[in-house]
């Protein structure tokens, strides 16, 4: 059983965005307006956010940590949140209730509420994902590794008849970055990248002091 992570080297991070814009486009995260940005209600599953470090403030790169012991699912009553078996932190929105106490307990703050109906321009509703279900108003949206991408490469390896190769599931995130920063596999897998880059001497993990063993897995800048 695969145990998916990402890691994000700061150093070769240029903080373009382009993987917060391929992440709304591929999940059909709706726009936030004006109005909604000021009231502190931004709708993003990936943003990039000032991290105090030895050497200064850098940007860092910030969505779901998908944790090993994430605290969102402990206080979930619904189990609209849960972790599944590879590792990812999964949300089933038909199951949420809107009570947010994930958002209270995750202490990255990347579960996110959306407080509004999605909408989106008529010239671009063309362009959504048929792959991505559209949220309702009143549920709690967050990153899911592009969990509808691994659906289909499993689909895509059955179909030929063998095993899901290494470069068959890769998050929008991780494709769109130009710098290449970003490297995501299965950190079970001993001769992958992701692995050994996770087990290098610039890797940590944000908060870790917090125990919630986060499968997101910075390079720091550098060194």
């Amino acid at each position: 059983m695969p145990h998916w992570g990402l890691v994000i080297d700061l150093d070769r991070c240029t903080a373009c965005q382009a993987c917060v814009v391929a992440c709304k486009h591929e999940n059909n995260v709706a726009f936030s307006t004006p109005d909604i940005a000021t009231e502190g209600r931004l709708m993003t599953w990936l943003q990039l956010v000032p991290v105090e470090t030895a050497d200064g403030v850098t940007s860092m790169p910030l969505l779901c940590q998908h944790c090993d012991r994430p605290p969102c699912t402990d206080v979930c009553p619904t189990s609209a949140t849960y972790l599944n078996p590879e590792g990812i932190v999964a949300q089933v929105y038909p199951r949420c209730i809107g009570c947010r106490y994930c958002t209270n307990a995750c202490p990255y703050a990347v579960k996110v509420f959306n407080w509004a109906a999605p909408e989106w321009p008529a010239a671009m509703t063309a362009m959504m994902n048929p792959d991505v279900s559209v949220r309702p108003v009143g549920v709690v949206e967050k990153c899911t590794f592009c969990h509808h991408r691994l659906i289909a490469a499993k689909e895509r390896a059955r179909a030929a008849g063998r095993e899901l190769a290494r470069d068959d599931y890769v998050p929008a995130c991780v494709q769109t970055c130009p710098s290449d920063a970003m490297v995501f596999g299965d950190l079970d897998d001993a001769h992958g990248e992701a692995t050994a880059l996770a087990a290098g001497s610039r890797a940590f993990r944000y908060m870790e002091e917090l125990g919630t063993r986060p499968k997101v897995i910075y390079l720091r800048e550098g060194e």
